[in-house]
């Protein structure tokens, strides 16, 4: 019941996440044997508009880099948490795909912390603060950090 509770709840997010990540796109995600909770597999079906693809290996690296993002985005608004954490989700990202992701993030970020590691400029400049690693020459890493601008009081 849990389970599918949560499925349910994920499906719903998917379907409104799908169409800010692909406007004009599709997509939505369901059980290979939902009959059979345990051992159920999940399928994801998606077509970006004016495209007849629906398979997740015909897509390109962008696309389904960000059709994955909208299914991890959505199990974040079926279930949240009080921060996530992100490794690079967008460094296969074009500019346009990238702006719309970040739309993404200033949504989830009202709700819950984000730590998103990037390289990404765009990115960097929606945060409040940016910490960095680097290695000095003895090859000691040093941690250096930067508050961008202070979290408005609720």
């Amino acid at each position: 019941m849990i389970f599918n509770d949560a499925f349910q709840d994920t499906k719903k997010a998917f379907e409104s996440v799908f169409p800010i990540l692909f406007p004009g796109g599709t997509g939505s995600i369901f059980l290979t044997d939902p009959d059979n909770l345990l051992t159920t597999g999940l399928e994801v079906n998606v077509k970006p508009a004016g495209k007849k693809i629906e398979r997740l290996s015909l897509l390109s690296g962008g696309e389904r880099s960000l059709a994955a993002v909208a299914l991890m985005v959505s199990i974040f608004k079926a279930r949240p948490s009080p921060f996530y954490v992100m490794d690079e989700v967008e460094a296969a990202l074009d500019d346009a795909n990238l702006g719309r992701l970040l739309s993404i993030f200033e949504d989830l970020r009202n709700s819950s912390q984000l730590i998103i590691i990037t390289h990404q400029k765009r990115t960097m400049e929606i945060a409040d603060a940016l910490y960095g690693v680097s290695m000095k020459s003895d090859g000691i890493s040093a941690v250096v950090g930067q508050r961008l601008r202070e979290k408005a009081d609720a």
